[in-house]
């Protein structure tokens, strides 16, 4: 903190007084995660701009057991990556993880850390997410992945990708050897051939690393879930698939049903926000019902699912012990369907904790109420015990021992 505030001095930096407090606290001096993040929910902080970066880039420069780097939600531009890209740059660096999403990162921001990951050994995690790069630098990054052979995890959702970039990325995690998640949700696709489909499918035919793949607000349609299907058929190692706030309908469910009764390994599905109705519903409770099925986590929040879909999917529960996680808040909750949601949680068939309704009772009737619960953001073990299939495939370099 002492050094931070000598080098603020020497520049002649303003302090920042959100960085002290973090390395005030900082204790630990191996496996460190500094977390300096923009949006504290109980009290307003001071972002970090980029002459705030440069400074901190001075002082970790010579700290050693650096493995994390939670930036998101400041104020940090293209000037600040070159700052940044010195650390991934540096001969002994320990850095695993960035964090730098919702900050104001462009297209040059995205190619000065893509010429710095070129050479990098040590990053597994690489999170951008909300920086508006463009295709261009998404394209920057589908150049880098092909010559990165370490990193683990990107996000890009919200990035203002184009279908070129889009298409190059998918293109890329067909032969790259180490990348398990990705996440390219809403890019800008202006096209309605869903050309990106045909090349995704191509690459989950032979991609046999991939465990998490987000594709939310894609625009997908049933023919899209169909030519995906198609490769879900064939892959073995995905785990959990986000298609949430897309237009897919019974019929493209369908396919994924079909899917779903032979596929062992795909164990979280998220069709949030689409339109499946009670006939998708009554599609994904025969797959679930199914002694191949291994679905564990399941949400069809706001679909337009009638009485008959959902209490399918409740009698679909109670005949198949492997699903364990139900979320369908948003969708129509008849009376029967009240009382099928109240005789699963009563009977300890569906906790609590494992979905977002919960039964109340008033004079006589039953309804359901809306509790905070979601489907995880991510492939990681939960409270329940769920195997941790994806963290070990990270290593434990993505979990740091000591954060701040």
């Amino acid at each position: 903190m002492e050094f931070y505030k000598a080098v603020c001095a020497k520049y002649k930096v303003k302090i920042n007084s959100h960085v002290v407090e973090v390395l005030q606290r900082t204790t630990a001096t191996e496996n460190v995660t500094l977390t300096i993040t923009g949006n504290h929910r109980l009290r307003p902080v001071q972002r970090l701009d980029d002459d705030d970066i440069r400074m901190l880039v001075q002082c970790l420069q010579i700290k050693q057991g650096l493995t994390g780097l939670d930036l998101k939600f400041n104020n940090i531009t293209d000037e600040g990556v070159i700052y940044l890209a010195e650390l991934l740059q540096k001969e002994n660096s320990s850095l695993s993880c960035l964090d730098l999403m919702f900050n104001d990162i462009l297209t040059d921001g995205a190619k000065i850390l893509c010429s710095s990951l070129q050479g990098n050994r040590t990053l597994l995690s690489l999170r951008l997410s909300g920086n508006k790069i463009g295709n261009k630098g998404g394209m920057h990054l589908a150049k880098m992945l092909q010559e990165n052979d370490t990193l683990q995890e990107l996000e890009l959702a919200d990035c203002d990708l184009g279908i070129q970039s889009i298409i190059a990325l998918i293109i890329s995690m067909k032969s790259h050897k180490t990348l398990h998640r990705v996440d390219l949700s809403r890019p800008l696709l202006f096209s309605h051939l869903e050309e990106w489909a045909v090349h995704c499918t191509d690459m989950l035919v032979v991609n046999c690393i991939m465990v998490e793949l987000h594709l939310a607000k894609m625009g997908m349609t049933d023919t899209g879930m169909q030519r995906l299907a198609e490769g879900l058929r064939l892959n073995r190692s995905l785990r959990y698939l986000d298609v949430r706030c897309n237009r897919v309908t019974r019929d493209g469910i369908r396919y994924l049903a079909e899917v779903l009764k032979q596929n062992p390994t795909l164990e979280i599905i998220d069709l949030s926000s689409n339109r499946i109705e009670g006939e998708g519903a009554k599609y994904l409770s025969e797959a679930i019902t199914c002694p191949g099925c291994s679905v564990k986590e399941l949400s069809v929040t706001r679909n337009n699912i009638k009485a008959e879909g959902l209490l399918a999917l409740t009698q679909a529960m109670t005949a198949n012990k492997t699903l364990t996680h139900i979320y369908v808040w948003g969708n129509h909750k008849d009376e029967p369907v009240c009382k099928a949601f109240r005789d699963l949680l009563s009977s300890g068939r569906l906790l609590p904790q494992h979905t977002d309704v919960s039964a109340y009772e008033v004079d006589g009737h039953i309804y359901l109420a809306e509790v905070f619960n979601a489907l995880r953001r991510h492939y990681r073990t939960d409270s329940s015990g769920t195997n941790d299939t994806y963290n070990s495939l990270l290593g434990d370099r993505l979990k740091p021992t000591a954060s701040t």
